[in-house]
C-alpha cells in the first residue's frame, strides 16, 4: 500500500478516535510503545492511555494541517509527522501542535505506534 495513503488513513483514525473516544486508542499501542508528551516519557499501552485520558479537558477537536511520512528501516516501519491545531471546548483560540509517530507493522498486517512524540507549539 502507498505509504502516503496509509499514513493519512492512520492520522484520520488516530485523531478521530482521540477526539471522540480516547480509551479506544489503547489498541494502537503495545507494551513496548513509548509516548513523550511535552517532555514526559510514558511507556506501555495502559500507561499511555491513562495519560491521554487524564488530560485536563474532555472535549477537543484536532484539525490537521500537514502529514509527512517516510519509510523507516528494513522491518517496514513508517515515520509520520503531523502538524495542526487543537481546539479545546470553551476556548477561543486553537493551540498549534506537532506530533511524530513511528509506526511498526504487526504480524496481522496492520500497524501499531512504537514511538509517539507530542509537543504544543508556542509562538
Amino acid at each position: 500500500m502507498d505509504p502516503d495513503v496509509l499514513s493519512k488513513a492512520f492520522v484520520d483514525h488516530y485523531y478521530s478516535t482521540f477526539d471522540t473516544n480516547r480509551p479506544g486508542l489503547a489498541n494502537l499501542y503495545q507494551d513496548s510503545s513509548m509516548l513523550t508528551f511535552e517532555g514526559q516519557k510514558i511507556q506501555g499501552s495502559q500507561n499511555i492511555v491513562a495519560k491521554l485520558t487524564s488530560l485536563p479537558f474532555q472535549q477537543c477537536k484536532h484539525s490537521i494541517t500537514t502529514v509527512d511520512c517516510q519509510p523507516s528501516g528494513p522491518a517496514g516501519g513508517m515515520l509520520v509527522f503531523v502538524s495542526g491545531t487543537l481546539q479545546l471546548a470553551g476556548e477561543q483560540h486553537a493551540l498549534k501542535f506537532s506530533q511524530m509517530f513511528h509506526l511498526m507493522p504487526t504480524p496481522q498486517g496492520s500497524f501499531y505506534v512504537f514511538n509517539d512524540i507530542f509537543r504544543l507549539n508556542y509562538a
